[in-house]
């Protein structure tokens, strides 16, 4: 297996609503944000996957090591082997690939956070920096586009954190700002028990109000130049705008389940995207 086949397998086994968006990219962008992904989903999994924490932060470590090894041009993982040599093309940073892996060891020392701007810090860690990288690789010919990109990952990662609370919470870990749960009259003990109530629907929809502006305030900044080439993230918006309003609509039942569209409606949904340009 090639490394650029290792990371399509890897893309394809996910199920992840990125995939869609790739599809309509040309053949050396499309590797490229594959093997971006695929570096994702490694690092990731190594922290979600991984019950004993220093063995962890050991493979953290090791994957830091062959970042830098990829940046020497040296790399010896099939992930960092596809990756390598799309570093110049796109100009991507070892600094935000570092960033990733900053953020993954965030979840190894912390399960709570306080406020909004500590919620904040994380995500920029392990979502606005991913799109800022994805971006770069769409095509930017102007600044405001990586602003763009950067409140899109955060907006993605709030998505991702209502969507999951429930089975967040299994694993012991509550991404929701503490200062928020109690604005709300909402314990840790309720949604680590998955206690459902009007206080708990209360906080989602203030959690959904928040997203859906950062979706707005991201789309703003897009300019009307670099559109074309960043479909692949006006894919993706689209496809977790449906996913945020079918969770909506169930009043946010997140803790006993996880909602997900069907492959085929995400699909149309990249379709119409694309087409409409």
């Amino acid at each position: 297996m090639s490394p650029d086949e290792y990371c399509q397998q890897k893309a394809v086994q996910s199920g992840s609503s990125f995939y869609y968006s790739f599809l309509f990219l040309p053949s050396e962008r499309r590797r490229a944000i594959t093997a971006l992904y695929a570096f994702c989903r490694e690092v990731d999994d190594t922290v979600d996957e991984c019950t004993d924490v220093s063995i962890a932060r050991n493979k953290l470590a090791w994957w830091r090591r062959e970042i830098q090894a990829m940046l020497d041009g040296a790399p010896t993982h099939p992930v960092t082997k596809a990756l390598q040599p799309h570093l110049a093309t796109y100009a991507l940073e070892g600094k935000h690939l570092q960033a990733i892996i900053d953020g993954m060891e965030m979840d190894l020392d912390q399960t709570r956070y306080l406020d909004y701007a500590g919620l904040k810090r994380y995500c920029w860690h392990v979502a606005s920096v991913v799109g800022i990288l994805s971006a770069s690789i769409f095509g930017v010919t102007r600044s405001e586009t990586l602003q763009y990109a950067e409140k899109l990952g955060l907006a993605f990662q709030l998505t991702n954190i209502i969507r999951d609370v429930g089975e967040d919470a299994r694993k012991g870990r509550i991404y929701l700002p503490v200062s928020e749960l109690q604005q709300f009259n909402v314990t840790a003990a309720d949604i680590l028990n998955a206690r459902h109530s009007e206080n708990f629907e209360k906080l989602m929809r203030f959690q959904a109000t928040r997203a859906k502006t950062l979706y707005e305030e991201a789309f703003a900044l897009l300019p009307a130049e670099d559109r074309r080439a960043q479909r692949p993230g006006l894919i993706m918006a689209s496809i977790y705008r449906a996913l945020l309003d079918e969770i909506e609509r169930d009043n946010f039942h997140v803790l006993e389940q996880k909602t997900s569209l069907t492959p085929i409606r995400k699909l149309w949904l990249a379709w119409k995207t694309y087409v409409r340009g």
